[in-house]
């Protein structure tokens, strides 16, 4: 096929393929199975276009989920553009842990979640989605990312309190929450090399990056503030950097949280943790 040909000297052809069924149903509401169904089928002039057009976009790395405005997350659609990162697999694992451990803490009660960096949102909303007694605050630093999670969970009908704030300079939270997850900018300067240029070029450094000789700023600040202002038996969620796993548990029980947990992604990395008040 032409158009998975085009991209073969960027990307693998699976990936390659994947891009053209995706743009296929996203553009033009048509799956595999259509195709398939209608080896006949030919796009006016327009659409011909469109597509060269994407193809271009593709070829500079552009990652499709911007060129289509949108991806897909925990089964939920979410906006996407240059102002937030794209919501990864891995973290869609970090919110079924949250989900699962919030039947076990809050069977009576209303629990109060709080987000911090949140991006488009997806966390946030997606745990609005899929714990109905919760209440749901979120905060950025970007105003452009708040913007764009506000229309998220519009879109996907849940009500989150978004908070324009930068959390480094946040000296307390106003009240009590019941867990408090984060998945901060982790990736150090000397790991630029391992990301890939879709990504570097295109998704928001200010989300992405910390500088190397304090990689755990992020995750330091936001312990403090949870020791405060987590409920008695709250717990505390990060996505981490794979490297720094061992580093992560001893940051939080040198500060005194319990049950600290580190689990691996479905990529076999260290990715996530829990401490608990």
């Amino acid at each position: 096929m032409q158009f998975i040909n085009a991209l073969t000297s960027k990307y693998d052809a699976g990936e390659a393929e994947s891009f053209f069924y995706l743009i296929l149903e996203e553009k033009y509401q048509l799956r595999r199975i259509d195709l398939a169904l209608k080896p006949d089928l030919t796009f006016a002039e327009n659409d011909i276009l469109n597509w060269n057009l994407i193809l271009e976009q593709l070829k500079l790395e552009i990652p499709v989920q911007y060129l289509l405005g949108k991806t897909s997350f925990y089964g939920l659609d979410f906006e996407v553009n240059s102002n937030v990162l794209i919501p990864r697999p891995e973290t869609e694992e970090l919110v079924d842990w949250i989900v699962q451990s919030a039947r076990t803490i809050g069977k009576d009660k209303t629990l109060k979640i709080l987000d911090i960096g949140t991006g488009s949102g997806c966390i946030a909303i997606a745990l609005a989605k899929n714990i109905k007694n919760a209440k749901l605050f979120a905060i950025d630093i970007s105003d452009k990312a708040l913007a764009t999670a506000k229309i998220n969970a519009k879109v996907n009908k849940v009500e989150v309190t978004f908070l324009h704030e930068n959390i480094l300079e946040t000296t307390h939270l106003n009240q009590k929450f019941d867990i408090i997850v984060s998945n901060p900018p982790y990736v150090r300067n000397l790991e630029k090399q391992e990301i890939k240029k879709n990504v570097l070029d295109n998704e928001p450094h200010l989300a992405l990056f910390v500088d190397d000789n304090d990689a755990l700023i992020f995750y330091k600040k936001i312990a403090r503030l949870a020791k405060t202002n987590l409920s008695e038996s709250g717990q505390l969620f990060f996505e981490i950097n794979q490297y720094l796993g061992p580093e992560m548990i001893e940051l939080l029980e040198k500060m005194a949280f319990r049950n600290v947990e580190l689990r691996k992604d479905i990529y076999g990395n260290d990715r996530m943790i829990v401490g608990s008040m």
